[in-house]
């Protein structure tokens, strides 16, 4: 089939069937569950299926980007760890990244393609020893690897957040996630502000229904079986979002803009798409591992510029410090 847009650039958001995770977090559905190992070949077969068409689309002239978004821990599985490498190094390929709780070994990184490949790191504090998980960062940090480090903004987590965030090497930016289903009063919202200037994007949902957003457009959702639909939030629902196949190439007639179906988004793998939020400026070529640019960028908008909309009462954001916002490392 005849490529009917050439030259675009496509970001996919791939999630396959792994749902097993070494952790037990109480706020995942998924803690501690263990796939089959029929499950695991089967995961492991969907994502050679996935990246090898990757690879097969290096003559069409797009351009593309890839978050793997699993419901587990990905990069535990040798299956994953390879396609990163292997996707890293595809002249087409733009950026390669992976949320991951960096519980894995460091060591295969060195194969990779450091100015495509990046990681989304999420540091758990019941789940792992501080210094076990800040000794990964910094190896990443020595190894040049582009990462972000993020927490949920659960109650208990506030002192080991400003701990991290004082331990961290000083251009790594530190994102807090808003806990799911809790309000956050306008102090408790301050002093998680005091880690994450963004913190305010993540505190309250941001109304959809009916608004612009780039998935569907250039922006794609795909799971194991290839199957393409706008999100992975609208995919959890009937509405008739399916866009085709990414394997026998139904879906490109099918990407146009179309507004979000459902009344709110509350993730930032959503709604960083939705081109009223005017996220992109402020993460540039760090949309998917979730690293802003620096605030000296003339270009970028100021956090107060920004003008969100919310499924409930507006937040204000906390009084940007002056600096810059961390450098990608």
């Amino acid at each position: 089939m005849t490529n009917p847009r050439p030259g675009m650039d496509l970001t996919i958001l791939y999630r396959g069937p792994l749902a097993s995770c070494d952790y037990d977090c109480g706020y995942c559905p998924f803690a501690k569950r263990r796939d089959t190992p029929e499950q695991l070949r089967a995961d492991r077969a969907a994502l050679r299926r996935f990246t090898t068409w990757v690879g097969e689309q290096a003559g069409s002239g797009d351009r593309i980007s890839i978050l793997f978004t699993p419901w587990g821990e990905a990069l535990t599985r040798s299956w994953y760890r390879e396609a990163m490498v292997e996707l890293s190094h595809l002249p087409h390929v733009n950026r390669v990244a992976v949320q991951t709780n960096l519980s894995c070994r460091l060591d295969w990184l060195e194969q990779a393609d450091l100015d495509t490949l990046a990681l989304w790191c999420t540091y758990h504090p019941d789940q792992v020893e501080f210094d076990r998980f800040l000794g990964k960062h910094r190896t990443l940090v020595r190894q040049g690897v582009r990462h972000s480090v993020g927490i949920v903004g659960q109650p208990e987590h506030l002192d080991a957040a400003r701990r991290l965030r004082a331990a961290l090497d000083p251009a790594t930016y530190l994102w807090v996630n808003a806990a799911e289903g809790r309000t956050y009063s306008d102090a408790e919202a301050t002093q998680w502000a005091e880690i994450d200037e963004l913190f305010h994007v993540s505190r309250l949902p941001h109304t959809s229904l009916g608004r612009a957003c780039r998935t569907g457009e250039s922006v794609i959702s795909v799971d194991g079986e290839g199957l393409v639909r706008r999100c992975h939030f609208v995919s959890r629902t009937d509405s008739g979002e399916k866009l085709g196949n990414l394997y026998d190439g139904s879906f490109r007639e099918q990407l146009r803009p179309r507004p979000c179906p459902l009344l709110q988004c509350d993730c930032h793998i959503g709604y960083v798409h939705m081109p009223e939020l005017e996220l992109y400026p402020v993460f540039r070529n760090g949309v998917l591992e979730r690293i802003p640019g620096t605030r000296h960028d003339a270009s970028m908008p100021k956090l107060s510029q920004l003008q969100f909309t919310r499924s409930s009462s507006p937040v204000h954001p906390a009084p940007i410090a002056s600096g810059t916002w961390p450098t990608p490392t």
